[in-house]
């Protein structure tokens, strides 16, 4: 007898009346038409189920500090990084730990259950690494939480930059981040990028640098991330999140820099709200978006996920951890509006992410970790077109968090008690 037996499901593949068996946290069998007694049996109803949505990029230690110590006025990103640098001395550790706590919770309801945060070591305290490494003690149970030693202010503006990040990777932070562009010249810039991914490569971690994220056309210190991870062997452990400037580049020396890109295997995370929110700011009109070139990324067989980035921070008012939400942006941005460029903004924060965190079990199929999320749609496009319901989300084969399904009573008239959830 199976522990769970979920039947007449529908997967992101387009298959249906599939059943998913689960025994002992993990997936026994994914077959279609398989009926076998079960402890407790789910009827999905031909709805979809998914594996968890990861977000490859967010910014935990800043979360929900909207307004503290003031609101970004200008909307931009350097006043934003400011007021992070204004609100990190009145930072404690319970704060920190409060926030991101509440976000987490926020994510579980919304089927997110994976989230590879940046943390900022510019302060000497460490404080915020010690409060994301507690955090990530406690969610361990039901979220995977992946912290990025990130040098907020640039590692080479600070003497002590490089010892903090290293004290940071010595406390329990798992990949090495960086910020090339905010370095004083473009010279430093690739300079921090070798140095860190040195750094990578000499302890076995991952790599993921904040890059060229600016509408400056000749940025290109994506191209020097590519030129590393060639060089150090680090293919497929490299990540070059943002990428905006890519949008601004002359399309001959895109045509170059793709192929480059994909040798490397170097994957990237692109963030649609905040990418077309941040981004054309000094511009007036022809008004640039700075997403960057996702249709054409993907087109090279370059992984490609979405990150949430920000929820209601320095950079950002809005958010809720709803990764359909950022899906549905980048979907829109991109003009990614064939069903097959649909489904692949699904795998975006879906599948593809979690290659890029390198999550162990994550899918489908027999053997892999019990864990996913039944939503009120009966396809991946239908799920971003509606946003919707996360009726239920489990982790390893346990309910772990229910939302009712979203129905509006109708009162018409010659219709009495009609109802309607979907359009």
């Amino acid at each position: 007898m199976f522990d769970l037996l979920v039947i007449n499901a529908t997967l992101p593949d387009g298959r249906t009346d599939v059943s998913l068996a689960v025994q002992d946290g993990k997936f026994i069998a994914v077959d279609e038409g398989l009926r076998a007694p079960a402890a407790e049996v789910i009827d999905a109803q031909g709805l979809l189920v998914c594996p968890p949505f990861v977000d490859a990029h967010f910014h935990m230690d800043a979360t929900l500090s909207y307004g503290q110590p003031r609101v970004n006025q200008t909307g931009t990103l350097l006043e934003g990084i400011a007021l992070w640098g204004e609100l990190k001395p009145q930072l404690t550790q319970d704060a920190v730990i409060e926030r991101a706590l509440t976000y987490c919770d926020w994510a579980v309801a919304k089927g997110l259950l994976a989230i590879r945060s940046h943390v900022d070591v510019c302060d000497p305290r460490l404080l915020a690494v010690e409060a994301l490494l507690e955090v990530k003690r406690r969610v361990a149970p039901y979220l995977d939480l992946q912290l990025v030693a990130f040098p907020q202010d640039g590692v080479l503006r600070d003497p002590q930059g490089m010892d903090k990040l290293k004290r940071a990777l010595v406390m329990g932070a798992d990949v090495v981040g960086g910020i090339p562009h905010f370095e004083r010249t473009m010279s430093e810039g690739a300079l921090s990028v070798k140095l860190l991914c040195e750094l990578a490569a000499e302890q076995g971690k991952l790599v993921d640098m904040h890059c060229d994220e600016s509408d400056d056309p000749l940025s290109r210190h994506i191209e020097t991330l590519a030129f590393e991870a060639q060089r150090l062997g680090m293919h497929g452990r490299i990540t070059g999140s943002h990428l905006t400037s890519m949008h601004s580049m002359d399309n001959y020396y895109v045509s170059k820099l793709l192929p480059l890109m994909a040798e490397a295997e170097v994957n990237v995370v692109s963030n649609p709200l905040i990418n077309i929110t941040l981004q054309g700011r000094h511009d007036t009109y022809p008004k640039r978006r700075g997403m960057t070139r996702v249709p054409e990324l993907l087109a090279q067989g370059i992984n490609v996920a979405f990150g949430q980035d920000c929820v209601m921070d320095p950079w950002y008012s809005l958010g809720s951890g709803d990764m359909l939400e950022v899906a549905s942006m980048g979907l829109h941005v991109a003009q990614m509006t064939s069903q097959a460029a649909m489904r692949q903004c699904f795998d975006a924060v879906t599948v593809n992410a979690a290659k890029i965190l390198q999550l162990e079990g994550y899918g489908l199929a027999p053997g892999c970790h019990a864990d996913f999320v039944l939503l009120q749609a009966r396809d991946t496009v239908e799920a971003i077109r509606l946003r919707a319901t996360r009726l239920s989300v489990f982790r390893r084969g346990r309910r772990i968090a229910h939302t009712p399904p979203s129905t509006a009573m109708l009162q018409l008239p010659g219709r009495p008690g009609s109802t309607a959830w979907m359009a």
